[in-house]
């Protein structure tokens, strides 16, 4: 194939483009065992595919907006002691592992400015900066059995992503935003943060990411409100 397909021609091409599936934040009335059942089989297929793509271009720092990136909270900001943080990796991995704040900043730091985009139609360029979640992943080794990886939060909010995704060259774990350090409400101590899913996929104070080998009943808090699940771009 002399071009490069596009992720977000592939994803309108095998119905899974966000917008033919979600309606609005707060408007879809179709079932997460429906779109599990019905979407799953062509998320699986379409993965390797998608991921096999050069990485989603970026943008200068002069791009940067810094007013668009608006606060959505699924309950109240909680409130962390980065000192007393601990990152929680575990499931199906070799060697689990718990680490602070200290010990994510101390691992290779990567920048990238990059559109953030919204499912309720707004988008901001904003720079995130943290680790690789791949890095984060190789520290724990995940078994070769591991497929999806789950991310837990601070204020209940939960998320699971295929393992492709996540270890995506251009998925952070961010500490940091606009090359500051990350606020409260942005989703400090550390947040997800990749131009490869809608911003609803990209979790806020995450403590803890649990590697599984099958996607559980319940795989996400909007997904389990009908949002699909795979959430790409």
């Amino acid at each position: 194939m002399s071009k490069l397909i596009s992720r977000r021609h592939l994803l309108q091409w095998s119905g899974l483009s966000s917008a033919s599936l979600l309606l609005s934040s707060c408007g879809s009335t179709l079932g997460s065992s429906e779109v599990g059942q019905v979407f799953e089989p062509l998320n699986q297929a379409t993965q390797a595919l998608l991921l096999s793509q050069k990485p989603v271009p970026e943008f200068s720092v002069s791009a940067i907006e810094p007013d668009k990136l608006l606060i959505n909270t699924f309950d109240q900001t909680p409130q962390i002691d980065p000192a007393k943080y601990r990152l929680q990796i575990e499931g199906e991995v070799n060697h689990p592992i718990q680490l602070s704040l200290t010990d994510l900043q101390t691992l290779p730091l990567t920048s990238m400015v990059i559109r953030h985009v919204c499912v309720e139609g707004w988008s901001a360029i904003v720079q995130w900066g943290g680790v690789r979640l791949h890095e984060l992943l190789r520290l724990a080794q995940p078994k070769s059995s591991a497929r999806y990886v789950y991310f837990k939060s601070a204020d209940g909010y939960y998320e699971s992503w295929d393992l492709a995704s996540a270890t995506h060259p251009q998925t952070l774990m961010a500490y940091q935003k606009n090359d500051q350090p990350l606020s409260a409400d942005n989703g400090a101590p550390l947040r997800l943060a990749s131009p490869i899913k809608l911003g609803y996929k990209q979790s806020k104070w995450v403590t803890q990411i649990v590697l599984t080998n099958q996607l559980m009943p319940t795989k996400g808090y909007w997904e389990d409100q009908g949002y699909e699940w795979f959430g790409g771009l």
